[in-house]
């Protein structure tokens, strides 16, 4: 029997530790032909998604996926991410959260039938304050046009994935 892997039970934790504390929950997603989600918005194929009630319908977090309807710009659409994409669950307001390696994403995943007994997540913590990131639904004023800007300083602390 394959081992269950442990990161969308920690997902569903902290999700629900962010919305109980009443911080807003954003995922960092690694963008493959697996994810469904508004290309216009993905910068250096990572996406970085308001998860919170307010921002979201229907959302549904199971073992393989998260899966939701969002708004951007004012159109909904629906959002599909499997749980081995990830790479991160964090409280916007102040960055605490948990980060997870991603070596493998679900569109690289080889066949069920040569699959080996999945890794631990390797954790690692979220500093509060780092680079800005691109984040979207409803809270993003206009689509990546692929410029990189230098990151800003001050504002809300975001995400900082350290290798």
């Amino acid at each position: 029997m394959a081992e269950i892997s442990t990161k969308p039970y920690l997902l569903r934790a902290i999700y629900e530790w962010c919305s109980d504390s009443g911080y807003t929950p954003y995922i960092a997603v690694k963008v493959d032909g697996a994810t469904t989600v508004p290309m216009e918005y993905v910068r250096k194929g990572e996406i970085i998604l308001n998860i919170s009630f307010g921002a979201t319908s229907r959302l549904k977090m199971d073992n393989e996926a998260i899966q939701f309807h969002a708004r951007f710009n004012g159109v909904s659409r629906e959002i599909y991410i499997p749980v081995q994409n990830v790479l991160a669950i964090y409280a916007n307001e102040n960055g605490q959260g948990m980060a997870f390696e991603v070596n493998t994403t679900a569109s690289e995943t080889p066949a069920p039938e040569a699959e080996s007994a999945p890794a631990a997540p390797s954790l690692s913590a979220v500093p509060s304050k780092g680079v800005d990131s691109p984040v979207v639904n409803e809270a993003a004023s206009t689509p990546s046009d692929g410029d990189d800007e230098p990151p800003k300083k001050g504002g809300r602390p975001t995400l900082t994935r350290i290798k």
